[in-house]
């Protein structure tokens, strides 16, 4: 149990916030197809990551972790090993879903297995293009669900066109790991534009990708020329919850230093200045092909505002503190084609109407891919489930604060993204 107080003040500062969440775990993957050492620094010591590191090192990944480092030294494109034991993701989707795709092709097997949250979670997306790759993988119903295991493939890994029917990072980033070792070009057509951290990394590291709007086409290298070191920028998605605290609580200026702003991950910053947050952009810069920048954001007084389709993907693990910042906004907020969230460490749509409902009574109601706001109702004290999932944790942390107080039942899983969450408040 962790009680929230009501903050009767604004905030006031200027911090930094946890490395990149996606950045980090495709910084540990990558870098170890290399064969010369990787120096990452600002890498995120959260327990997802830590379950990449965990998995990499059982497949001959050399990885050495110091106070302000990491340092990871491969066996080169092709020399990964076979792993002794069951590989245990943990919480953590993106591990299992972009290893499913790396390991695809190896000639080994390897077995993966999670929580109880992880387990129930749809691997089908990703094991359907793998498939027709030439992978052989099995799993639990059906091939659906962890424990999964991956074999080594009958032939070779063939190039293939696929057409996404859901926009998806983590199906995208699979298809192209796979893609490293097909026999030629691999091509992927998305619906919307996901997260391209994939993409801009593996350029940093020499492999020749094209991109062309809602195509991603990779060639299949015959080595990986690791650079000696990855900056990670700080996590969008960790900065949410300040830029919505700092934005709804009266009498608030902050400063939130070298945040990530990719492209395909600024959709939170997006709707926010919609619906009339005072966010200022400075200090912008470039490093491994990422930009950053410093956030500047003061109080504002917010209003109701309506989105969906392309946006979704920029800002879909955002929309639990943006359900927040609607709660306090004057009028209703709608957001649509969020049925994703149905599908994440918990059903997020019914559990931001079921716990937050708690706080503003009749305020969020859902269908089937929907989340309706009503803002600017009474809001009151009250205890909320968390479901294990740390960004339902943090986003009724914010909205406690920010109203009446909250007590959480769990605050323990925070650490899987935002380890000093408690610590920046």
């Amino acid at each position: 149990m962790k009680k929230i107080l009501k903050l009767n003040h604004g905030l006031h500062g200027t911090f930094e916030i946890p490395g990149d969440k996606s950045i980090s775990h495709r910084s540990i993957m990558l870098a170890g197809l290399g064969d010369t050492p990787v120096e990452i620094t600002n890498f995120l010591r959260g327990a997802d990551c830590l379950s990449t590191i965990s998995c990499m090192r059982a497949v001959g990944v050399k990885i050495e972790e110091f106070e302000d480092k990491i340092l990871v030294t491969g066996n080169g494109l092709k020399g990964l090993k076979e792993p002794e034991n069951i590989l245990d993701a943990g919480n953590s989707g993106t591990t299992v879903r972009l290893l499913l795709g790396l390991f695809a092709p190896q000639k080994f097997l390897a077995t993966f297995t999670g929580d109880d949250s992880l387990r129930k979670r749809p691997m089908g997306r990703v094991i359907k293009p793998l498939t027709q790759m030439g992978a052989t993988i099995v799993g639990r119903n059906g091939n659906k669900n962890l424990p999964i295991t991956v074999l080594s493939p009958f032939g070779k890994i063939r190039g293939i066109n696929y057409e996404m029917p859901v926009a998806s990072a983590q199906v995208k980033s699979a298809i192209i790991l796979a893609g490293l070792y097909a026999d030629e070009p691999t091509e992927i057509v998305e619906p919307y534009p996901s997260r391209n951290h994939t993409e801009k990394m593996l350029k940093s590291f020499g492999v020749k990708i094209e991109t062309s709007g809602k195509v991603v086409k990779v060639y299949p290298p015959e080595r990986i020329f690791a650079p000696e070191k990855i900056v990670v920028p700080g996590d969008i998605s960790s900065a949410a919850y300040h830029i919505v605290l700092a934005s709804i609580l009266p009498d608030s200026e902050i400063t939130i230093k070298n945040v990530g702003i990719n492209e395909t991950r600024t959709g939170i910053l997006d709707v926010m200045k919609k619906s009339g947050a005072k966010i200022e952009i400075l200090n912008e810069r470039e490093s491994g092909g990422e930009l950053s920048a410093d956030l500047k954001i003061v109080s504002s007084k917010l209003h109701g505002t309506e989105y969906g389709g392309e946006i979704i993907p920029r800002l879909i693990d955002e929309i639990p503190a943006l359900a927040v910042a609607a709660a306090f906004a004057e009028g209703d907020t709608i957001i649509r084609d969020v049925g994703e969230l149905r599908v994440k460490e918990t059903d997020r749509l019914d559990a931001i109407v079921r716990e937050f409902n708690k706080i503003s009574p009749g305020s969020f109601e859902a269908t089937e891919d929907s989340l309706i706001i009503h803002g600017g109702r009474e809001k009151f004290f009250a205890g909320c489930k968390t479901y294990a999932d740390h960004r339902m944790a943090m986003s009724a942390a914010i909205f406690g604060a920010a109203a009446e107080g909250v007590e959480i039942d769990d605050e323990d899983c925070i650490k899987i993204s935002y380890p000093n969450f408690f610590d920046s408040f």
